[in-house]
């Protein structure tokens, strides 16, 4: 066979199940599939199914983080265009409007990764969406303080679900070697997290257009959040009908469901589990790699959390005025977008991610000291770089993602994963606002001075993390395998990274 295509023989399922209409609870999803349904073997073209998952697939995962991007760049811009004042809201409010948002956004993750593994995944999705476009146009209703922050707060809660079940859906396609395998999911990660790039570049343009409207019947950051809460939920209702749950029950034919999960099973992280395991919960409560994972979270988000909230506050401090503020912040999307491209591109053809992640958070330590250390009287253009440099962090992100997808195994502990990660981001998140503080405005030089430490801390747990790795694979590698040999199916027996002495961690 060419590389073009290629036949998969079926493996011969486990002595003490027999072939016939079964369902294997212990096991994954996948297992049952292929256990029912496949046949001798399946021919597939493998780079037009490749091309046909992302046609089907991703479009509508973009559209998504995108949507949910451009609510808090949104929210950026609005403050530029009038929001505190419209709404009697402080400097310090503001900040407060942040920290409602991914506080719920926290509490919610763990609730969010226990529906979403009971419910199809791609249906919840779409519902939450749908639910959060509704919250995005209540905003424009808001007429004070605390009516934003409970429109925040309920926002938090509803986009929660949105990181994880792309992650979850990504991982069901995306295999981890070549041709579309786990070096590929940085790529396909990278791909629908373009949506934070893309949501403050079109944020910013949107925010420049409509302070040109002149009418006296809606503020302008009203008619914004208006037109972009009924664009999402627009896109929740695509999701619900178009987005697949899984291969098993997409519109692939039976051939390709039967070809695409196969493709998986080298990543031995499986595809999908309805049984909640409360044992592997705790196991990924117990391993070390679920805590350095998140403090690497936590340090990079803080970043991220004070860019995604002030880069338009920060820039107009500068000097600018409100229009020449909002077109300002294009610049930090377009490197935020060539910092993903580039980076995803990297970590697949390399299937390196540790060492992308520390290049990614280098410039913005770099940025950091030039906003905060470039005196005044040099003008803006210091500050200015400094400040679109910061963006190459949120690229980092889409990279720990793959790095979880690819390195916790189990359904379960996937799910957990993705939660405590999700709980992370917005960890950081409520740390990076809070540095922004009334009394440091306009210049905020400690916020400046704590994105060069915070990324500091990121880096080296990189590096450790990065060693913790190498020294098990290099331990499993000498007495595992060896040891015990290969065990048929266990790449869909639903085990852990740590339960399969044949799993190896992907740096």
């Amino acid at each position: 066979m060419t590389d073009k295509k290629r036949a998969i023989a079926t493996e011969q399922l486990p002595s003490d199940f027999e072939k016939g209409t079964v369902h294997i609870p212990a096991a994954d999803s996948a297992l049952t599939f292929l256990r029912n349904e496949a046949g001798e073997t399946v021919d597939v073209d493998e780079n037009k199914l490749v091309r046909k998952i992302d046609f089907m697939i991703i479009p509508l995962m973009w559209c998504a983080y995108f949507l949910q991007y451009l609510d808090k760049a949104s929210t950026s811009c609005a403050n530029v265009m009038g929001l505190q004042a419209d709404t009697h809201t402080t400097p310090d409010q503001f900040s407060y409007l942040a920290l409602a948002f991914y506080c719920s956004y926290l509490v919610c993750e763990i609730p969010q990764g226990y529906l979403m593994q009971r419910f199809p995944t791609a249906k919840y999705l779409g519902v939450q969406i749908i639910l959060w476009g509704v919250c995005v146009t209540m905003n424009c209703a808001c007429k004070s303080f605390p009516a934003l922050v409970a429109v925040r707060v309920l926002l938090g809660c509803f986009e929660s679900a949105v990181a994880p079940a792309l992650i979850l859906i990504t991982g069901m396609w995306a295999t981890d070697l070549y041709k579309y395998k786990k070096a590929e999911q940085p790529t396909r990660m990278g791909l629908w997290y373009l949506g934070t790039g893309t949501g403050t570049i079109v944020g910013a343009l949107s925010s420049y257009g409509f302070q040109h409207y002149v009418g006296t019947t809606f503020k302008t950051w009203q008619i914004m959040f208006l037109m972009w809460g009924l664009i999402t939920i627009a896109v929740g209702i695509l999701i619900v009908i178009f987005l697949p749950d899984n291969p098993m029950t997409s519109r692939l034919s039976h051939d390709e469901k039967i070809f695409a999960i196969e493709r998986l099973r080298n990543n031995r992280t499986g595809i999908e589990n309805k049984t909640f395991k409360v044992y592997q919960m705790v196991e990924c409560l117990r391993d070390p790699h679920t805590w350095m994972i998140s403090l690497i979270t936590v340090s990079s988000s803080v970043t991220n959390g004070a860019v995604s909230s002030f880069q338009a506050t920060i820039i107009k401090g500068l000097g600018y005025d409100s229009r020449q503020s909002a077109l300002l912040s294009i610049p930090g999307g377009a490197v935020n977008v060539v910092s993903i491209l580039s980076a995803t591109y990297v970590a697949g053809r390399t299937n390196s991610r540790g060492l992308n992640i520390i290049c990614l958070i280098a410039p913005a330590i770099i940025g950091g000291a030039l906003m905060a250390f470039v005196p005044k009287s040099h003008g803006p253009a210091g500050p200015l770089i400094g400040n679109y440099m910061t963006n190459t962090i949120g690229a980092a992100l889409p990279l720990l993602y793959a790095w979880v997808a690819a390195n916790f195994a189990g359904h379960t502990k996937k799910v957990t994963i993705n939660a405590i990660l999700l709980m992370s981001f917005c960890l950081g998140n409520i740390i990076g606002p809070l540095t922004f503080t009334g009394s440091t405005a306009p210049v905020y030089t400690p916020a400046k001075i704590a994105i060069m430490a915070t990324g500091a801390v990121a880096i080296a747990s990189t590096v450790l993390m990065l060693w913790k790795y190498r020294n098990e694979n290099r331990r499993r590698d000498r007495h595992d395998v060896n040891d015990r040999g290969h065990v048929v199916d266990s790449e869909f027996m639903d085990l852990t990274d740590r339960q399969n002495p044949e799993f190896r961690y992907s740096l």
